[in-house]
């Protein structure tokens, strides 16, 4: 569906698979859009029930690809398209535009960056939003940019040659796409920092200790093993109670106790369903998968 990834569908089952080895699964600007479109379309359809997102190669993904800041500041004439590459040239032309995007030399331009970042952030916050769970699968390096999409996902389950590093500190940068409001939500807040002001590599035994995965694997292939079977286990249950758990734990997340419980009360009026639960009750007694329908789709506007 592009150059970046590949999705395949099982079922209720959706599979994210980065498919860049030979980059390392770097991020050029067009890959926000893509992962963001593909999201929200699968949250549009409702019949998704849990996203996997993995990778191939050595590396799950080192983030941003670094020459897309190297010519920072952009030149005033961009290079000459090659007609034999025309796929360079469409990249060439989103480098351009995302050089665009980084200019703050005049208040206007300020402007404009903070619309620019804002929609770029969106890119993962459809993970985040989206009305599925969300598990990601890292194997190797998941560095910079690629730690935002992960803190944005539901679980995070790793290999054991995995590593975490908030990398736009060695470039002079902080980073600006969700992992600094994320993930002291995720692991204590002191490893929070210290991971965003040094950058240091965290390790999957580290990760483990601290909560940034809830497992850790031998190798890739008994990785993508384990998070499908999760997958499955979470797809088995009522995708009514699964998308109202992910919805009140976002709310509590990011609102105090009283604020959430309100929503809760709200929340549970809203879907509570008793036809739901006898299916669920009776699946569970028998031993066997529940039968439940997908969620409504959302009406394109």
């Amino acid at each position: 569906m592009n150059d970046y990834f590949q999705l395949h569908r099982d079922g209720s089952l959706a599979h994210l698979q980065l498919n860049r080895p030979e980059r390392m699964n770097t991020m050029a600007p067009d890959f926000f859009p893509a992962l963001r479109d593909a999201v929200r379309a699968l949250h549009d359809e409702g019949s998704t029930r849990v996203l996997v997102v993995s990778s191939t190669g050595k590396h799950f993904s080192a983030g941003m690809a670094l020459d897309v800041f190297a010519g920072a500041p952009r030149p005033a004439a961009a290079p000459a398209p090659d007609r034999r590459d025309p796929n360079g040239e469409a990249q060439r032309e989103a480098i351009g535009a995302l050089m665009n995007m980084l200019d703050t030399s005049t208040p206007r331009a300020r402007l404009s960056f903070q619309e620019s970042l804002r929609r770029l952030i969106d890119c993962f916050s459809a993970l985040d939003e989206a009305r599925f769970p969300v598990i990601c699968a890292v194997q190797g390096g998941c560095i910079g940019g690629a730690l935002d999409l992960a803190t944005a996902c539901d679980i995070r389950v790793c290999s054991a040659d995995a590593f975490f590093t908030v990398q736009e500190i060695h470039i002079g940068m902080m980073a600006d796409l969700g992992v600094l409001q994320r993930l002291a939500k995720i692991v204590p807040p002191g490893v929070a920092r210290q991971m965003a002001y040094t950058g240091e590599r965290v390790d999957a035994k580290r990760a483990l200790e601290v909560g940034l995965v809830n497992a850790v694997l031998p190798d890739a292939g008994a990785l993508l093993d384990h998070a499908m079977s999760l997958a499955r286990q979470i797809a088995a249950k009522s995708p009514l109670a699964v998308t109202g758990s992910k919805l009140a734990l976002n709310h509590a997340r990011d609102h105090g106790t009283a604020a959430a419980l309100a929503q809760m009360a709200v929340l549970q009026s809203a879907i509570f369903d008793t036809t739901e639960m006898a299916e669920a009750i009776a699946a569970w007694k028998a031993k066997r998968e529940g039968e439940f329908a997908p969620l409504t789709p959302i009406a394109k506007i």
